[in-house]
């Protein structure tokens, strides 16, 4: 029997809305292969009374004969329902359907998947969708409509941003994001595959918490095993996948794309202007909107710098599979069993899984507060950095994660991924000495601080560690 694994919170809102006594508009979107269909479709089931995908790049008479089958479908009709000429006459059919098929008093469930595919050019698809439900949707308490969609742009200007009929009268979004650590632990259990933690936490490094891509894990495999048949394989299932994302996804993904390849060569973040000249944009136009698409769909996140205004911004890639596909997959010119072994211990496996496994902290800052025992401690979570002025001979400083507490105190967060306990040597020393005194100088605060380490099995206790080190956090606090 199929079940939703995870996915607490969206349950939670789901449920609060088929208990309301008002007609719901919800949007559902994220990016690619997320699970969004998949949710709505198998927690809502015994409540969808009508569901309609959208045809990618199909003509209006196609979209309505689609649409005619669908309605056919819930009236359980042997004989064909005539399509009709157009959306407005297609609202119309449904509202007859709604008005003689259905209890008023009981919660009903119209699905609409794929949404932007069935505004196909000159259909007027949209106008008639608003027109009907504000003139019919919103009068009937027990309509709950979901809408969803992969095309995160369209999603965000036509629905969420709309200043037309839409305007303000979605009442619930969803922004739908990959698997957590736990949430894969689960998902994999369900599946039958029992992997221990790091195990786990290499292949959410490589692929992230797609439910789409952790599908295609077999029982009896290692990380090892299942990334070199994924990813390296003839066949592989993400050797081509980076392709499609963003296609999929936005209208001008050229330019998406291009700020994703860029952010994957600086695991430290860029502001918007460094972003604009790496990337060699010779304008700053559509940049905010485009980098606001890529935030809502997941791919990238942007931290508040420590002590700054929200102007500057700092921006990472959060999409493991992007960063791993142009590490290792794009240009790799190994392939088949043992491929991925062959890459541990290079250097770019060692900055790679440093750039990875601080990426998995920052999205699980929650269980890493929650280990640290500062859960109900008022927070805030960002970044910081100090670029040194040219010609300086200071030492800059990067702080990956802080957590700035409210009872005056702050941690200072440094990740490292190993395969064993973690070593603290002279040099590292040196430079944990220094991050600390460069952030406390520059940033003039009065408040403690506490270094904090995140690793994988633990820090070993040497004449390094004492007096230097206040806080630990193993990978098994992130799940």
């Amino acid at each position: 029997m199929d079940q939703v694994i995870g996915r607490i919170e969206e349950k939670k809102i789901l449920d609060q809305k088929l208990s309301t006594n008002d007609p719901e508009l919800i949007a559902v979107f994220g990016r690619r292969r997320v699970g969004k269909t998949y949710l709505v479709r198998t927690y809502l089931k015994d409540k969808i009374v009508f569901e309609l995908t959208g045809i990618h790049g199909a003509r209006l008479p196609d979209q309505l004969k689609n649409f005619s089958l669908a309605l056919g479908r819930s009236l359980k009709s042997t004989t064909p329902i005539a399509t009709a000429p157009g959306w407005l006459q297609a609202f119309n059919d449904l509202d007859i359907y709604l008005l003689d098929n259905l209890d008023p008093n009981v919660p009903a469930v119209l699905f609409f998947d794929e949404f932007p595919w069935l505004h196909s050019p000159r259909s007027n698809f949209l106008r008639a969708f608003d027109h009907w439900w504000n003139s019919s949707g919103t009068k009937r308490s027990n309509l709950k409509v979901v809408i969803c969609g992969s095309a995160a742009s369209w999603m965000i200007e036509k629905i969420l941003n709309d200043r037309g009929g839409l305007h303000n009268r979605v009442t619930q979004t969803i922004r739908l994001l990959p698997f957590t650590l736990a949430e894969t632990d689960a998902y994999l259990k369900y599946r039958g595959v029992i992997l221990d933690h790091y195990q786990t936490l290499q292949l959410y490094m490589a692929i992230g918490g797609i439910p789409y891509y952790l599908q295609h894990i077999l029982p009896g495999e290692s990380a090892a095993q299942t990334i070199d048949r994924l990813c390296f394989a003839a066949n592989g299932l993400l050797r081509t996948e980076f392709q499609n994302i963003f296609a999929s996804l936005f209208v001008k993904a050229e330019q998406h794309e291009k700020i994703v390849r860029t952010l994957a060569k600086k695991a430290g973040g860029m502001t918007r202007d460094e972003i604009i000249k790496e990337a060699g944009f010779t304008t700053g136009g559509g940049i905010t909107k485009t980098l606001k698409e890529l935030t809502e769909s997941g791919f990238i996140s942007n931290y508040v710098p420590f002590g700054k205004s929200s102007n500057e911004n700092i921006y990472k890639l959060s999409d493991e599979y992007s960063l791993f596909y142009q590490k290792f997959i794009e240009n790799a010119k190994a392939t088949g069993s043992g491929t991925w072994l062959r890459h541990i211990n290079t250097q770019s496996y060692i900055s790679w899984s440093g750039f990875s496994f601080e990426s998995v902290c920052l999205k699980h800052s929650r269980p890493i507060k929650i280990a640290l025992g500062i859960a109900d401690v008022l927070s805030e979570e960002s970044v910081w950095r100090y670029l040194p002025p040219k010609g300086s001979t200071e030492k800059g400083a990067q702080i990956d994660l802080l957590f700035d507490r409210q009872d005056r105190t702050i941690n200072l967060c440094e990740m490292k991924f190993t395969g064993e306990e973690f070593i603290i040597d002279k040099r590292y020393a040196g430079d944990l000495d220094n991050k600390v005194n460069v952030f406390r100088r520059q940033t003039r605060t009065k408040k403690t601080i506490f270094l904090t380490l995140i690793t994988t099995y633990g820090v070993r206790k040497n004449e390094y560690y004492t007096g230097r080190v206040l806080r630990e956090v193993t990978m098994e606090s992130l799940f």
